[in-house]
């Protein structure tokens, strides 16, 4: 078995750019584990944003961190009678 059969899927993590002047603001993109970005599965405006991110690092942004995705609730389906 070699690493590439190892790895995770992309979207159990995250790359966080985190605003370094708005607190709860960041622009999240999904990653693998060592926060590579796979901008070939991005639509044209989540590769804009992921390019601009990168530029402002230091200027509007944190450095990135990668992060375990957040769970994100799911609300189950109700059938109306």
């Amino acid at each position: 078995m070699n690493a590439a059969t190892v790895l995770p899927p992309a979207a159990a993590f995250e790359l966080r750019f985190e605003s370094l002047f708005q607190p709860g603001r960041a622009m999240v993109f999904p990653c693998d584990s060592e926060g590579h970005v796979d901008l070939g599965r991005c639509s044209a405006n989540a590769q804009t944003s992921y390019l601009f991110a990168r530029a402002m690092v230091g200027r509007e942004y944190k450095w990135p961190r990668v992060a375990p995705a957040a769970e994100r609730a799911v609300v189950p389906a109700v059938e109306v009678p």
